[in-house]
């Protein structure tokens, strides 16, 4: 970027904000600055399309996530899920299944309640929620995304008594909603394996919240419309540099709410996991543009929740 920032001074403009920001020194366990991350795989068909494509553009990508729930996968589809991500070295991450709005309650669905969207309401919700991650565990999932605190607490617990696996990758969403230095360590304590930090933070909120934490974060540089429509593909390189360790997660505009996908999604399905391919190799290609020295991640690299093969009948 020298000539265009040369050229803005010469103009009499400042060439950039004039805040510095630090760089991080932290990184993943394998020593890489930042992996990619791709949302919204809604079950094994896109998931097996979504790879042929990433062959296509001859790209690595370390997390491929879904937001359905692992309570509407059969077990046949969460194997198979499982089989295809780990026989690449990849990260899968599974939402939790039954959720405030998969429940009867009608205020998540309201403008003042959809803070409380994704949480769990009553003891029951809680049990089945904890069902759900130890069912994709027993099928060799080793990823799952949650947004409720009382959730991410008890995951902790569950590790401790053998109810999750130690390797089990809790991933906080988006939709949590944490959003300064001390809330996000908050979810870090609370048992948080990455955190997806909300898609409207400037890079100087970032790195303030960067500077508290130590697990990976996770941000949208494309934001799907009901979390804003942003794109900030042109900031990914200070993204890098400013919040390392961190996923880059690839969304999509202009795209409809598909939860909860099944088979009438398929088609567009389909065509929406082409396109965030599409998008990261766009992103992928800015990186080696303007910052070529990050480090990223090899696939299979230490701390992705990569899941087992499991075969065979699973019981509870």
């Amino acid at each position: 970027m020298k000539e265009s920032r040369e050229l803005l001074e010469r103009l009499g403009y400042p060439s950039t904000d004039f805040t510095r920001l630090p760089d991080s020194t932290k990184r993943f366990p394998d020593g890489a600055q930042y992996r990619i991350e791709l949302p919204s795989v809604e079950g094994p068909v896109a998931l097996k399309e979504m790879l042929d494509e990433i062959d296509r553009y001859g790209l690595a990508i370390h997390r491929v996530s879904q937001g359905s729930g692992i309570m509407l996968l059969t077990d046949e589809e969460i194997r198979e899920m499982c089989r295809l991500t780990a026989e690449r070295g990849m990260e899968l991450s599974l939402f939790v299944g039954p959720r405030g709005t998969w429940d009867i309650s009608a205020q998540p669905f309201t403008s003042s309640g959809q803070s409380i969207g994704l949480r769990h309401e009553g003891a029951d919700q809680l049990v089945y929620a904890m069902e759900d991650l130890k069912r994709g565990a027993k099928l060799g999932l080793r990823g799952a995304l949650i947004a409720d605190e009382g959730l991410l607490l008890l995951t902790k617990e569950m590790k401790k008594c053998g109810q999750l696996p130690e390797d089990f990758v809790v991933k906080v969403s988006v939709q949590m909603g944490a959003a300064n230095p001390v809330s996000v360590k908050l979810m870090q304590d609370l048992g948080a394996g990455t955190y997806n930090v909300p898609t409207a933070l400037t890079l100087h909120k970032l790195a303030s919240i960067r500077q508290a934490i130590d697990i990976p974060i996770d941000l949208y540089v494309e934001v799907p419309d009901n979390f804003g429509g942003f794109l900030r593909y042109y900031e990914i390189p200070e993204i890098i540099r400013v919040l390392a360790p961190v996923y880059i997660k690839f969304g999509l505009r202009n795209h409809p709410d598909v939860y909860p996908s099944g088979k009438q999604w398929e088609n567009t399905n389909i065509s929406l996991v082409k396109e965030r391919v599409h998008r990261a190799a766009l992103g992928i290609q800015m990186i080696e543009r303007y910052y070529p020295d990050a480090i990223t991640s090899k696939l299979g690299a230490e701390g992705l929740g990569i899941p087992k093969i499991v075969t065979g009948s699973v019981t509870n």
